[in-house]
C-alpha cells in the first residue's frame, strides 16, 4: 500500500468521524491506522532496526489515542461543546502519525547518500532524535487534555474575526512611553514559548517550539505589544503585553531579537499601530487555518508583526502574510539583519 492510498483512505476516514459520535468508529480508525502504516513501513527498504523503531513511534502515538479516546472524547463528564470540540481534535490526530510518515519519507527522499542505499534514517540518527520524538508523543495527551480543551471553548465566544471588537485597549501613557524609545535605533522581535492551551495544540501540528511573535520599540520590554487573546481583560487583539503572561508552563521561554530601525521607521509603526488601536482591532483566529483576513486590523500575531515591518520596508523576506508563522521572523532571516539579544527561561533550575 502506497503513501497516496494511505493518505487519501485516511482523509475519507477523518471526514466521517467529523460528524460521528461513536466510540467504536473512533478506536477503529485508529487501529486501523496504525496497522497500516506498520504494513507500509514493513513493505520500504528499510533497515530491519530502523523499520522496528518506526512502528515503535506509531504505536506510541496509538496508545496515546486510544487513552484519548476513552478519558476525553468520550468522557463522562464532558458537556456539549467540550463533547463537540474533543471529537474534532480526536479527528485531527488521526493526521500525527501521517505527519511522522511523510517526514520520515521526506528524510528518505533528501537523505539518501546513493540509490543502492536507499535507507531513510541511520540508526544512530534515530537514537539521536527518538527521545525528541518520544516527548512530543507523551505530552500530545496532556496538550489535548479535558482542561486545555475546556479553557479553549470557553475563550471562543470571546473572539470575533469578522469585526472589530477591541478599541482602544491601548492606552496615552503606553504611546508616550513609545515614542520616548525613538533614540533607540532598534525595534525588538520576540518570539515566545509561552504554554497556553491554544499554543501548545499550534505547536504539536507545527512541530516549533516557539508559536507566539511580539514587537517592542525598548530592549527591556516595556511596550512589548502583539495580537493576543487579551488575557481575558481586554478582547482578543491588539494589546500590550506583560512578561508574566508568558509564564504558562514548566518550560516557557521567550527569546528577543534586534533590529536596526531609524527613527522616523519607528514612529511611524507607532503611528500605526495608534491608528488601529483607534480605528478597532479583533484577533484572526479564523486567520490561523484560512490564511486571511476579514478586514486590515483583523489579524493573528505574526501577520501583525510582518505587516509592521514591510509598512516601513524592514521586512527581509517576502512572504504572503496570512502565511507567516512566528518562526519565520527567525528562520528566514538569510541576509541576518536581526541580532541576538537574550534568552528569558522563566523556570530554569
Amino acid at each position: 500500500m502506497n503513501t497516496k492510498a494511505i493518505q487519501f483512505l485516511v482523509g475519507m476516514v477523518l471526514c466521517i468521524l467529523f460528524s460521528s459520535n461513536s466510540f467504536v468508529l473512533f478506536q477503529i480508525t485508529y487501529v486501523f491506522e496504525f496497522i497500516a502504516l506498520a504494513i507500509h513501513t514493513f513493505s520500504k527498504q528499510y533497515k530491519t532496526k530502523n523499520k522496528i523503531i518506526y512502528i515503535m513511534l506509531y504505536g506510541m502515538i496509538f496508545v496515546w489515542q486510544t487513552i484519548y479516546n476513552n478519558e476525553v472524547i468520550f468522557s463522562k463528564k464532558n458537556n456539549l461543546f467540550t463533547a463537540i470540540i474533543s471529537r474534532i481534535v480526536g479527528s485531527v490526530i488521526v493526521l500525527i502519525p501521517i505527519m511522522l510518515e511523510g517526514i520520515i519519507a521526506t528524510k528518505s527522499i533528501y537523505s539518501m547518500p546513493s540509490v543502492q542505499d536507499i535507507t531513510v534514517f541511520t540508526f544512530n540518527e534515530l537514537v539521536q532524535n527518538i527521545n525528541a520524538i518520544a516527548k512530543i508523543v507523551e505530552n500530545g495527551y496532556h496538550t489535548f487534555s479535558k482542561e486545555h480543551i475546556e479553557e479553549l471553548v470557553k475563550d471562543l465566544p470571546r473572539h470575533n474575526a469578522f469585526r472589530y471588537i477591541n478599541k482602544g485597549s491601548l492606552t496615552d501613557e503606553y504611546f508616550e512611553l513609545a515614542y520616548k524609545t525613538l533614540e533607540d535605533k532598534n525595534i525588538y522581535i520576540i518570539i515566545s514559548n509561552t504554554g497556553s492551551p491554544a499554543s501548545e495544540i499550534i505547536s504539536l501540528f507545527t512541530r516549533k517550539q516557539y508559536n507566539h511573535v511580539s514587537l517592542s520599540f525598548d530592549k527591556e520590554l516595556k511596550t512589548i505589544i502583539s495580537y493576543n487573546s487579551g488575557e481575558k481583560i481586554y478582547p482578543p487583539g491588539l494589546n500590550m503585553e506583560m512578561i508574566k503572561y508568558f509564564n504558562k508552563k514548566q518550560d516557557a521561554s521567550i527569546v528577543v531579537y534586534s533590529l536596526a530601525a531609524t527613527t522616523e521607521q519607528k514612529k511611524k509603526i507607532i503611528d500605526k499601530i495608534k491608528e488601529i488601536n483607534e480605528q478597532g482591532n479583533a484577533y484572526n483566529i479564523l486567520g490561523l487555518i484560512l490564511r486571511n483576513s476579514f478586514k486590515p486590523n483583523i489579524l493573528f500575531c505574526s501577520q501583525f508583526v510582518y505587516k509592521m515591518l514591510k509598512l516601513v520596508d524592514l521586512n527581509y523576506f517576502e512572504k504572503k502574510d496570512g502565511d507567516i508563522k512566528p518562526t519565520d521572523l527567525v528562520e528566514l532571516d538569510y541576509g541576518r539583519k536581526l541580532n541576538y539579544e537574550y534568552k528569558i527561561q522563566f523556570n530554569a533550575i
